[in-house]
């Protein structure tokens, strides 16, 4: 067992570089999953500082300075972050409530509808079922009450936090594009030297982070944007709320979409019945997710490593499970962080024979008397 283990060292860890990597990766990893919640606003800042990145370069490419682009990027970041906070919260934290005072008479119009039922279908279920699956909707809405309740005085106790946070994220955000290369060029000098592979990783790595956070944001006001339209067009209750659910949905791939499908088909359910109108919606919605899937991921995504599905749900529920919301977020560009290190790293490739293979010696010229 020791011989094996030695050999699979020497093999992966006998090249500086690829030690040196590894050391980079678990400093990484360990400063994220150690100091996430206090280093939460820094990395909330580096996240939109890559989203803001793009344009900054775009404008220096067609000859503005860089002092001048990050102006021209920042303050309409501002004035869009002010449109969310003051603009569109509300209007959503509106729809929660009504929605949150509605659930009642959907419970009530949905207690009646399973009442039916055992007339309707008595070989299949009772009422006995009937009465017991009621029982456990009214704990679940009532628990589901006092959990609204507690995050209400919970954000009420955060509210300083917010705030500061509020202040802190664009001040970060303003610095990291304003001095970028400074940054960059400090945090080098405490690299050390055999760091190439390192850096060329980094380097693949830091353009297609950018390119996914650029393109997730993207795709989230798209998807949100044009599902509140349509919505909103078939009379659909809370279609701002729905929207914006269905937009966020695109941060998981594959379980977003069908775990916002539930609240969407209730809704509509508990407003139209089985009618024309809930199957055109659920249409609707299909078409949504579909040209999301065949047409806009893969054009705003085009220079993403291809992954299979079952590495990207790996991928969500291991580094979800580590970083919560943002391990998620950055679930597919992590998996595609593991997969270039893995083709990258360096092999000492030899060759182990046991004694049995090894080759029988051969006898000096000359020497044979027979």
């Amino acid at each position: 067992m020791t011989n094996i283990l030695n050999r699979w060292y020497r093999k992966y860890f006998s090249d500086p570089e690829g030690v040196i990597l590894a050391i980079l990766l678990l400093l990484g990893f360990a400063i994220v999953i150690f100091m996430g919640n206090i280093l939460a606003p820094l990395l909330a800042s580096v996240v939109l500082a890559y989203l803001l990145e793009g344009l900054v370069g775009f404008l220096e490419s067609h000859n503005v300075r860089r002092m001048a682009a990050v102006m021209l990027v920042f303050i309409p970041f501002l004035a869009f972050l002010a449109f969310l906070l003051l603009g569109l919260m509300p209007l959503l934290t509106g729809q929660v409530k009504e929605l949150v005072q509605e659930l009642p008479n959907m419970v009530a119009k949905g207690q009646q509808l399973l009442q039916q039922l055992p007339e309707r279908h008595p070989n299949f279920i009772s009422e006995a079922q009937v009465e017991e699956f009621m029982a456990s909707m009214r704990s679940t809405v009532g628990a589901l009450g006092q959990n609204v309740l507690s995050i209400s005085l919970a954000s009420i106790s955060g509210l300083f936090t917010l705030l500061v946070y509020l202040i802190l994220v664009p001040v970060l955000i303003f610095f990291f594009l304003k001095d970028k290369q400074l940054i960059l060029e400090w945090m080098s000098n405490y690299l050390p030297r055999e760091r190439a592979l390192a850096m060329r990783i980094w380097e693949e790595m830091n353009l297609q982070i950018g390119n996914y956070v650029r393109g997730k944001f993207t795709e989230i006001l798209i998807v949100g944007v044009v599902s509140y339209i349509v919505f909103m067009i078939m009379g659909l209750n809370y279609a701002m709320l729905l929207g914006a659910l269905v937009g966020l949905s695109v941060i998981v791939p594959y379980i977003g979409a069908i775990a916002v499908t539930f609240p969407i088909a209730l809704i509509a359910f508990f407003q139209w019945g089985w009618g024309s109108e809930f199957a055109y919606l659920m249409a609707a919605y299909a078409i949504i997710q579909a040209v999301d899937g065949n047409i806009l991921v893969p054009w705003l995504f085009s220079e993403a490593v291809n992954l299979h599905p079952v590495a990207i749900i790996t991928a969500i529920l291991v580094f979800g499970g580590i970083w919560g919301f943002w391990g998620v977020f950055f679930a597919i560009p992590l998996a595609t962080l593991v997969k270039a290190v893995m083709n990258a790293w360096p092999r000492h490739e030899e060759q182990w024979l046991s004694e049995e293979d090894q080759p029988p010696p051969t006898k000096p010229a000359g020497n044979d008397i027979s």
